[in-house]
């Protein structure tokens, strides 16, 4: 009787953590992107406080400030060099408009999910 006891709360135990593993990561993952539009690439901005500039450099007036975000990517080019120590290097930027159509706004791709120059978008 003792052992049915013990492996019941045995799997009772690893159940548990099972199920909050599952619980955890879910609600850690993004929110998936609806309402772009759906001939351009949806990317996701990772990081907070991310400056939306007018021109790939950041000596271009900020647009907008944006956190976990996402957008529709029109094309990506190259621009000045952004080095963050927590991130890396990169001078590749993506203009992006956010999915109510607002007007294009360009964000450094260290600060996009998908590397250093993003797929599926296209170079401008």
């Amino acid at each position: 009787m003792k052992r049915l006891i013990s492996r019941t709360a045995m799997g009772l135990a690893v159940t548990a953590l099972a199920v909050g593993g599952l619980a955890t990561t879910a609600q850690a993952a993004p929110a998936t992107a609806t309402g772009g539009d759906p001939t351009l690439t949806d990317v996701y901005i990772w990081a907070t406080d991310v400056n939306l500039r007018q021109q790939p450099t950041t000596d271009s007036p900020r647009l907008a400030v944006r956190s976990k975000w996402y957008a529709d990517a029109l094309c990506q080019k190259q621009g000045q060099t952004v080095h963050d120590p927590a991130v890396g290097t990169n001078n590749w930027w993506t203009a992006v408009m956010e999915f109510s159509g607002s007007d294009i706004a360009w964000v450094n791709n260290l600060y996009i999910r998908g590397g250093e120059k993003i797929a599926g978008v296209p170079d401008c």
